[in-house]
């Protein structure tokens, strides 16, 4: 499938308050809905919300991305000039949707803001909201989100338990994630060898920015409250490139001025027992080969972004 037109103006760029981190999430991705999904599925809307009604007073499990977003809101604990906000986007209607918020309030998770949608589609208040991230279990509203400008993803649950730590350990592939497909682009229409001689060629010439460039930033600009050695904040940027083409990585990042901890140059090794050795809570990538083979060790984002999803 491609991808449709952004609906940004030519030339507009969504900037997100830098000082603040929004992460948006789609109640499947915070909550268990498996059940009343299924409702859903078999009897239709009515049903699901009759459903939702008279459980309303049980507490949902937690989804994929409650781990996540518990880490995510314990920043704040120790920061000083920045806030980490979580969203709440959801189809349910505010009515359906107390059961979620009963949810919220039975974890203590310092959620306040929330769209319910009744039915709609809830990526249309990533903006609004001013959001740097938003995950979903939704591929075509992460479709959306990313034609709207801000970093989304499909999360897979991860088919292995992560073991438990306080820092908050972010993985990210390069091509069609951090950085522009243009350099895939040749890959895939001109093979290995023309891509080699592009990345020599264009050693010293930035690439682009793609869709999870603005939220790296916002990671940096977090870290750079803390030293290197107490930061609760770490970043990997792991690749399939290798050398020659990793100087061109490491001349982007140094001209964006964005600190990334920990760079893992594969040529073409699988990724999943690093991401399992590095110990991320989740890890972003634009192609679902790779993505799959993370999701046995560590939570993962598909990004549907650029050619690899054409």
């Amino acid at each position: 499938m491609k991808d449709t037109k952004s609906t940004l103006a030519p030339n507009q760029v969504f900037i997100p308050d830098q000082k603040k981190l929004v992460i948006a999430i789609s109640s499947r991705a915070l909550f268990n809905l498996n059940d009343s999904h299924q409702v859903f599925m078999e009897q239709g809307l009515d049903a699901y919300a009759q459903y939702q009604i008279e459980h309303e007073e049980e507490i949902l499990p937690k989804g994929e991305a409650f781990p996540l977003v518990e880490k995510l809101l314990r920043l704040n604990d120790s920061l000083k000039d920045h806030a980490v906000e979580v969203i709440l986007l959801s189809r349910n209607s505010a009515d359906t949707g107390l059961r979620v918020f009963n949810s919220i309030q039975h974890y203590n998770l310092p959620i306040i803001r929330a769209a319910f949608c009744g039915g709609e589609d809830p990526y249309r208040y990533v903006t609004a909201f001013g959001c740097h991230l938003f995950l979903s279990t939704d591929p075509q509203d992460v479709r959306s989100a990313l034609n709207e400008g801000v970093a989304a993803a499909t999360l897979l649950p991860a088919k292995q338990p992560r073991e438990a730590t306080n820092q908050l350990r972010f993985a990210f592939d390069g091509d069609a994630v951090l950085f522009s497909d243009e350099s895939e682009r040749i890959y895939k229409t001109k093979g290995l060898e023309a891509f080699a001689q592009n990345e020599r060629a264009a050693a010293k010439l930035p690439l682009s920015g793609g869709p999870f460039k603005a939220f790296l930033a916002a990671l940096h600009s977090i870290q750079s409250e803390f030293s290197l050695e107490n930061s609760p904040i770490r970043t990997a940027l792991v690749t399939a490139r290798s050398a020659p083409s990793h100087e061109r990585v490491i001349r982007t990042l140094r001209a964006w001025n964005i600190r990334i901890d920990e760079s893992l140059f594969l040529g073409g090794m699988s990724k999943a027992s690093f991401l399992k050795a590095y110990g991320a809570d989740v890890f972003f990538d634009d192609q679902t080969i790779h993505c799959d083979a993370a999701s046995e060790h560590v939570a993962t984002g598909h990004v549907p972004h650029g050619v690899a999803n054409e």
